[in-house]
């Protein structure tokens, strides 16, 4: 959406009748990729914005919540994670949380708009300072295509898309996740940015009823992240081992890492669900166990 009064407003018939806006100060790049409108500015109060399509994608002031999350919930939950593929995330945020983990050797980022990843470089500096990273190994491309030549390869995969409409609307589609499961190793680990319980609960449990015929164990949590949708944000988890327990992490951080968001307490915390949300799931749960 265009800039208005000098204030951004984020309007999607994802949301339909609700808009989150922002006080901008300056905008300090804007242009359309081959695959998406591509807008960073700064505001008044969230630090530098970066929107995709005119849905925020990441702010400096609350980007932390969802990074930390989407990272170290599923490489907690994995006993060793050596090998970790990066679907999407072209700011590079993820990349920075997965690369403060002793055990990783080798993180493969495969983004399809190599322009977020240069915008990202140029304007966002606190996110994508996880190019910088000696373990990373950069790919260009489509993520579907790259798993079809990839099997068996990773520990854990992590899906950080933007909203299922655009560039990554595969990427919530049943191919995807059994393009997934297949370059996953055995006990391998997925972690899919998950929508809001709010606005997508069908969604949710559609994607949760058809990775229940993929994976042994799949679940959903939630965290807390004031410039998304409805100030939540879930991740969508599935393990190819049926031992895996996501709710209880399997070792705990550092002090030298310099979380802000994620510890062991908020990990199990978050697979604790409002009761709505819980009665949904749970009869996707008994729906599909025959």
């Amino acid at each position: 959406m265009d800039l208005v009064k000098g204030w951004f407003s984020e309007v999607s018939s994802l949301w339909p009748g609700q808009m989150f806006s922002l006080e901008v100060e300056e905008e300090l790049f804007h242009e359309k990729s081959k695959y998406q409108d591509i807008r960073v500015f700064q505001s008044k109060t969230y630090g530098r914005v970066l929107t995709l399509d005119g849905v925020i994608q990441t702010t400096d002031r609350d980007e932390f919540a969802y990074q930390e999350m989407m990272s170290h919930v599923p490489l907690y939950s994995h006993p060793n994670p050596t090998s970790i593929l990066i679907i999407g995330g072209g700011d590079g945020g993820v990349i920075r949380e997965v690369d403060k983990h002793d055990s990783i050797e080798t993180i493969t980022h495969c983004e399809i708009d190599d322009k977020v990843i240069d915008v990202s470089k140029r304007y966002l500096p606190q996110l994508s300072q996880g190019f910088n990273s000696s373990k990373l190994h950069q790919i260009i491309g489509d993520g579907l295509e790259f798993m079809r030549n990839h099997k068996s390869e990773f520990d854990v995969i992590i899906t950080d898309s933007s909203d299922p409409i655009g560039p990554a609307e595969t990427l919530f589609g049943k191919e995807y996740f059994q393009l997934v499961k297949e370059a996953l190793k055995p006990d391998g680990v997925l972690c899919s940015q998950g929508e809001s319980m709010w606005l997508h609960l069908d969604l949710i449990c559609g994607m949760m009823e058809y990775c229940q015929d993929l994976f042994p164990i799949v679940e959903y949590a939630t965290l807390s992240i004031p410039t998304y949708p409805c100030g939540q944000i879930g991740l969508f988890l599935c393990s190819k081992n049926s031992d895996t327990n996501f709710r209880q992490p399997l070792r705990y951080p550092t002090d030298s890492m310099n979380l802000r968001y994620y510890n062991s307490d908020i990990h199990t915390a978050s697979f604790v669900l409002p009761q709505f949300v819980k009665e949904k799931i749970d009869e996707v749960r008994n729906t599909t166990i025959k």
